[in-house]
């Protein structure tokens, strides 16, 4: 019996105990959607598997890795889109945001050689920063629309004083940028005195140095800022431009 296969089982006994304490305190709660935990750790541990397996034929193929962080992208857009209403309507300020922070991010990363240009490190980073993008650019296009739902009589205000719509909500894009970078400014700020993140966790593991580990973290963070700052304004000022009290799904 292989090492991973002997620590499947007790994975599994981990797992499912976590997921019970999970649920349990919801349900005394009584929460809104007490399964939501264990839903959402069957379906990622469902996923893992499959993007394990497939990883493990694609991680030397650039134009695999290419296919497979475009599929992550789409994935991360369609998710988002839906946080913010219609994924019609938003699938486009949502994806043209998220496009242009990760594309840029990526070309910094990449083209000043702070790290390595490598498919393996194309999909680390790449994975990363679509997955961090993606919860900057729900959390800044919601709040923005809530903001502007409880600011409505001050947006209608200026409105009446003759400001373009851009003008009249300003402010509650400011807010709504500085309220989405909260929580990675946050982690940044902290790492190594509060947490220790996966990818340096990850890094070391996989047999780096803590020394090296720490580069290339201290590099994926300023990448995940990057990306979430474009991806926050830009998205935002594309929402910006109201003439009707907006609703979030």
């Amino acid at each position: 019996m292989s090492a991973v296969t002997g620590a499947m089982l007790p994975t599994v006994f981990g797992v499912v105990a976590l997921v019970v304490l999970a649920t349990a305190v919801l349900l005394l709660a009584r929460a809104a959607s007490p399964w939501a935990p264990a839903l959402a750790v069957a379906r990622g541990a469902a996923q893992l598997a499959v993007i394990s397996l497939v990883l493990a034929g694609v991680i030397r193929s650039p134009w695999l890795i290419a296919l497979v962080l475009t599929v992550m992208f789409t994935v991360a857009v369609v998710t988002a889109s839906r946080r913010l209403g219609a994924v019609r309507r938003m699938v486009l300020p949502v994806a043209s945001s998220m496009a242009v922070g990760i594309t840029v991010t990526g070309l910094i990363v990449f083209g000043t050689g702070a790290i390595e240009p490598s498919p393996r490190d194309a999909l680390a980073v790449g994975g990363i920063v679509i997955g961090n993008a993606m919860t900057i650019a729900s959390i800044s296009g919601r709040r923005f629309v809530e903001l502007a739902d409880d600011r409505w009589d001050d947006v209608e205000g200026w409105l009446a004083l003759g400001a373009t719509p851009r003008q009249a909500t300003v402010q509650l894009v400011r807010r709504a940028v500085s309220a989405a970078l909260v929580p990675t400014v946050d982690q940044t700020k902290t790492t190594g005195l509060v947490t220790l993140p996966g990818a340096f966790v990850g890094a070391v593991f996989g047999g780096l140095s803590p020394l090296e580990a720490g580069r290339f973290q201290i590099v994926v963070l300023a990448a995940i800022m990057a990306a979430g700052t474009c991806t926050a304004v830009l998205l935002t000022r594309w929402l910006a431009p109201l003439r009707t009290r907006p609703q979030l799904p």
